[in-house]
């Protein structure tokens, strides 16, 4: 069985490039797949490979002090889902080019999934406001499972939702706004955007989709979320959607 990986981390990285060239040999040397991505913002990593492979590259990791609490959401697959191993240097992780938008100055507020469960089956915040969540990520990803309910916007790529948004605020003004997205590093960003421009009670969905999925399920979920690689998506259950051998492909 491959155990594949998804986590993130925002932290301050004044030499991403030393960081790959001390990385990239343990991954190497575990045969893992997958990507990982450096910024001086800090690092994303979707890697699959033998659960101590996996164990071996993550204790390396978190030997670092600055990752020593990085948080990894798990699951399984009978086949590798990703092609090779890619270790990028970035501007950003994930790119959002916005002001007022660095989770390096401070994250903003975040609703643990089992909170938001509760929020779910009972139709509201605990504060009485009626719930809104809403999906960072772009529409082909919508396509194949979303909250239900949630609010969608048609856009192709995280640079989009400013644009997108425009004009929200006011209809959003007596809500609390839960931003989302597949592992939690687009709707971290998101949520601070949404704080300084019109929307201060907005909150963050820690650990994002995987997240909720590892710790609560399937509840107010509807469909699948996708994922990019192979896979293609996965149920609440964390079953993957496509489970082909991807021996010989490029996920590009």
């Amino acid at each position: 069985m491959i155990v594949n990986i998804a986590a993130y981390h925002f932290v301050r990285i004044d030499a991403p490039q030393a960081l790959i060239d001390t990385l990239r040999p343990c991954a190497q040397a575990q045969q893992l797949r997958g990507t990982v991505l450096v910024a001086a913002e800090g690092i994303n990593v979707f890697l699959a490979g033998p659960a101590a492979g996996i164990d071996a590259f993550l204790a390396q990791l978190r030997a670092d002090a600055r990752f020593a609490s990085i948080a990894v959401k798990v699951s399984h697959s009978a086949h590798t889902p990703f092609a090779r191993l890619k270790f990028k240097l970035k501007r950003e992780i994930i790119s959002f080019r916005r002001d007022h938008a660095d989770p390096l100055q401070g994250r903003a507020p975040a609703v643990a999934p089992a909170d938001l469960a509760r929020w779910i089956a009972q139709g509201q915040d605990d504060a009485g406001r009626r719930l809104v969540l809403l999906d960072t990520r772009n529409r082909e990803e919508v396509r194949f499972g979303s909250f239900a309910g949630a609010l969608t916007l048609p856009i192709d790529r995280f640079t989009d939702l400013p644009a997108a948004m425009a004009g929200q605020s006011s209809a959003l003004a007596d809500a609390a706004v839960v931003s989302f997205c597949t592992g939690g590093i687009r709707c971290e960003k998101a949520a601070l955007w949404l704080r300084e421009n019109g929307l201060p009670q907005a909150l963050q969905l820690e650990g994002g989709i995987l997240g909720y999925f590892e710790q609560v399920g399937g509840l107010g979920y509807q469909g699948h979320c996708f994922v990019f690689d192979e896979r293609v998506a996965l149920a609440p259950d964390l079953r993957p959607l496509v489970d082909a051998d991807t021996a010989g492909a490029d996920c590009g």
